[in-house]
């Protein structure tokens, strides 16, 4: 497979040598300052050497795609899917068919299994069981969904049905008989789950998701519900009292609330509505930079910018920080511990494209319509 994108939409910038010193500068008294200390000295290092936005932003490009093909399907999905949306690059469409097969087949048989007595109960042990165990958020989430019955297959159904969806597959040709999933999920108690404070306490981005999918399916809409107890839950005072790991919670969840109204990148989202995000973000930005990492810095610029901000102060630290942890040698965005494996940073590094190197407009889908042929 050729994933090569040379020729997409623009050509990456050169910084001119005669530029760099006056860039060093600039950049050094409006963004190193506010950053935290251990990223001052690789932030100063990457302005010496001339690596602007964009042109970080075209070397991850190129590494990951050159690495693509062998990388797991799940992240040439993830990959994939987001650089069609913010490039329309036809190039990208193979991998999302791909996945659109697969979330056909997956999504069919599910169809047809649950006409069998007891399959969603059986389907959410499997689920749980399944879950990862490597630290300790992963082994709290485990243990919460554990104890909410159908909720772990449930909220994956909900997710391969808003998937389909989005790529124009939710329909009866596709889809057939896709309606018994909606209303297996119009009978699952959902708002007791996302509105349980336990559950927000660590499992915040995952609650922001559910509740747009449920109402972009037609199932509840329990959004403005939600929210409401988001705000109560994480007040900006309660800030200090949190711990690490409760406030990655809080503004991963913040930012989910931004993307999933955008349907992931496909729209942009009305400023004014998720106002109290921005200005919390902006007023709470030290910390952020500080306390989060960069998959969650990143997405806190991602939303602005899918608010119409690329304007914003913020957007330029956040980008700023972004490049002050790039990597050169591995021409990548390596992990808060150092790591820089491809496939458990794509993630973080395609969130890094898209924050370096934002798009004009937004391209939904892709729309999907030749699966039916």
């Amino acid at each position: 497979m050729n994933i090569s994108l040379m020729g997409r939409r623009r050509a990456a910038p050169t910084l001119p040598t005669l530029l760099s010193g006056l860039l060093v500068a600039v950049l050094s008294m409006a963004g190193c300052a506010s950053l935290p200390q251990d990223l001052q000295q690789r932030d100063l290092q990457q302005q010496e050497q001339g690596l602007g936005h964009a042109v970080v932003a075209e070397a991850i490009r190129e590494r990951y795609e050159q690495a693509l093909p062998d990388l797991p399907p799940s992240k040439q999905r993830h990959y994939a899917q987001r650089l069609y949306r913010v490039t329309g690059d036809a190039r990208y469409l193979p991998l999302n068919h791909e996945y659109g097969r697969r979330l056909v087949d997956r999504v069919r048989d599910e169809i047809e299994a649950l006409a069998t007595p007891g399959h969603a109960e059986r389907r959410a042990r499997e689920k749980v069981a399944a879950y990862p165990v490597n630290s300790e958020k992963q082994r709290r989430r485990k243990q919460m969904l554990a104890e909410w019955g159908e909720i772990a297959y449930a909220n994956g159904l909900a997710f391969d049905l808003t998937q389909a969806k989005y790529h124009g597959l939710l329909n009866e040709t596709d889809l057939p008989g896709h309606d018994r999933v909606l209303e297996y999920l119009a009978s699952v108690d959902f708002r007791t789950f996302l509105l349980d404070p336990e559950v927000m306490a660590i499992y915040a981005a995952q609650v922001a998701n559910l509740v747009y999918y449920l109402e972009d399916l037609g199932v509840t809409d329990l959004r403005e519900e939600v929210i409401t107890a988001f705000r109560e839950q994480y007040p900006p005072q309660r800030d200090p009292r949190l711990s690490t790991a409760e406030y990655r919670n809080k503004i991963y969840g913040m930012t989910h609330f931004v993307i999933a109204a955008s349907d992931y990148y496909q729209q942009p989202v009305a400023a004014e509505e998720f106002r109290w995000v921005l200005d919390e973000f902006t007023a709470s930005l030290d910390r952020i930079l500080a306390d989060t990492k960069e998959d969650i810095y990143t997405e806190v610029g991602i939303s602005f910018l899918l608010a119409g901000e690329e304007d914003h102060p913020a957007v330029m630290r956040l980008r700023d920080a972004l490049v002050a942890a790039y990597d050169p040698e591995a021409r990548m965005v390596p992990s808060e511990r150092g790591r820089i494996d491809l496939a458990s940073g794509e993630h973080r590094n395609v969130l890094a494209i898209m924050l370096l190197d934002w798009p004009d407009r937004l391209h939904p889908g892709p729309k999907l319509y030749s699966l039916q042929e």
